[in-house]
């Protein structure tokens, strides 16, 4: 019986195994960076072009317009579920789903988010300012058009701190891992 080892426990790593829930990423070696400089990024440099920031808005606006034609759906749930599902789609593409879908740069970005990777990794600039301001902006709209509502003001800051927390520059680099579930360990 053979039992797959991780990278923590294999000969010849001198990385420690840690119980905690919240990891902090190492910076990049020298060698990543170079690899990283040497080729554009284009799983984030898109961010930057004409017409990216236009997309989030439609993209809200078909939410809220698939769900204000859901029979039963009243207008205060329309703005709560647009707001919900928007945030939702925004943390997976931007702070869950690590490296990039090219095969271009050699692994350069594996080990980084798509916001880890927007600008180089810089805090503050234009399209994160905008990316960071846009699900704020959607709370604010959610709650006022629920009137205030205390459940729906509860759910729709909820899913606003879910995806901001994320952004803000004390939770770069920082990954939270689920007791109990472990990483696939590639055999090479």
């Amino acid at each position: 019986m053979t039992a797959s080892l991780s990278v923590s426990e294999k000969p010849g790593h001198n990385r420690r195994r840690s119980s905690s829930i919240i990891n902090h990423i190492e910076p990049e070696t020298i060698e990543e960076q170079t690899d990283q400089a040497s080729l554009p990024n284009l799983n984030a440099d898109w961010v930057n072009n004409k017409g990216a920031w236009v997309i989030h808005i439609v993209v809200i606006v078909m939410l809220k317009v698939f769900y204000d034609l859901l029979p039963g759906v009243t207008q205060e749930l329309s703005w709560t579920l647009t707001n919900i599902t928007y945030v939702t789609g925004s943390y997976v593409m931007f702070h869950y789903v690590k490296g990039i879908p090219f095969e271009f740069n050699g692994g350069a970005y594996d080990n980084l988010t798509m916001w880890e990777q927007i600008d180089d990794g810089d805090q503050y600039t234009p399209a994160k300012k905008f990316l960071l301001g846009v699900p704020i902006g959607l709370f604010l709209i959610s709650t006022h058009y629920t009137h205030y509502d205390i459940t729906m003001f509860v759910l729709n800051c909820l899913a606003c701190l879910f995806v901001v927390i994320p952004k803000l520059p004390s939770s770069h680099r920082l990954r939270i891992s689920v007791p109990g579930y472990a990483t696939p360990v590639s055999e090479d």
